[in-house]
């Protein structure tokens, strides 16, 4: 079993994991990251972007160290490399956590308690939930869920195809810096400029595979393509855009518009406006499978690509 397969067997076990188990609910290795990171800022915080960007290469720098390291030691047992890549792709994919959040949610709203929605909302994305209704609420949930099928799903394959176990937490550790420091509060609007820029440039490729291919298992192709062309590059972020866009596309409803952040009040273009309606609370599950269909297709494509490519740099007969 070459690199390759291994790589292949790995990540289809690693992505299982998650489907089947999830999350576990303590001890996580992106939380116990978390950690270290935040133990790492205030020892280095200051309001500069030289020591953010310190910060930034010291805890990714050092989560792709491990992984190089990790990746060596069992690079002569293919089944042991196998089974590290299962391990790496189950600790940083959190597709699983994902639905489960959004379907907790939903089943609040449908239920008509929208205090509980809210209770729970912060679990799911960093909006105000008391600035928000029902409809509000709705609405987060299903741009929250598309933009984490990119950041927490598509965009980790996409790198474990690419460099294996340095790729895969390099990316999740790139992926939760950006989450702690990369917004634009007070305190990290310095600080916190490597990271977010770190994050747009590892997440770019995984964004545009989602919005592909929420346009392919969608219910609507055209609409996801037409609303990602004709309202992506509206958006903000440049891999939010795409994701979101297509995703309401695909979905038929309008994302976007005004949100609340920490009490800062953002009015955002409206995506998918010229056909979509408003998120109802249905949409909740609706955007979930679809976010499943296109973990799965994710998993395919990147694994078929490094298969492909492999293949292509080394054909048989070669070396003999």
């Amino acid at each position: 079993m070459g690199a390759d397969r291994s790589y292949a067997y790995g990540a289809a076990a690693g992505l299982l994991g998650d489907l089947l188990l999830g999350d576990p609910r303590r001890g996580h290795p992106v939380a116990v990251f978390g950690r270290a990171a935040g133990a790492l800022e205030g020892a280095l915080w200051h309001d500069h972007r030289g020591w953010g960007a310190l910060h930034t290469v010291v805890c990714a720098g050092g989560a792709v160290a491990l992984g190089t390291v990790a990746a060596r030691a069992v690079r002569p047992s293919p089944t042991a490399s196998a089974a590290l890549t299962a391990t790496a792709v189950w600790a940083v994919v959190g597709g699983t956590s994902l639905a489960r959040e959004a379907r907790t949610i939903g089943r609040a709203l449908a239920a008509g308690d929208v205090e509980a929605a809210r209770a729970r909302l912060p679990h799911l994305c960093g909006r105000d939930p008391q600035a928000l209704d029902a409809d509000g609420i709705a609405r987060a949930v299903v741009e929250s869920v598309a933009e984490n099928t990119s950041d927490a799903v598509v965009g980790a394959l996409v790198w474990g195809a690419v460099a294996g176990v340095p790729g895969l937490l390099g990316f999740r550790a790139v992926n939760t810096l950006d989450a702690m420091v990369g917004h634009k509060s007070p305190r990290h609007r310095r600080y916190g400029w490597a990271s977010a820029r770190l994050d747009d440039v590892a997440g770019w490729p995984g964004a545009r595979l989602t919005a592909v291919l929420a346009a392919v298992a969608g219910p609507d192709p055209r609409g996801a393509l037409r609303a990602w062309k004709a309202d992506a590059r509206k958006h903000p972020s440049p891999n939010a855009g795409p994701v979101e866009a297509s995703f309401a596309g695909a979905l038929g409803v309008r994302l976007g518009g005004t949100l609340s952040y920490g009490g800062r009040v953002e009015h955002r273009p409206v995506l998918g406006g010229d056909t979509g309606r408003a998120v109802q609370v249905t949409d909740i599950d609706r955007a979930v499978r679809l976010s499943r269909r296109v973990g799965l297709l994710a998993l395919g494509t990147t694994v078929a690509a490094r298969l492909i490519i492999s293949s292509v740099k080394s054909p048989k007969g070669r070396g003999k």
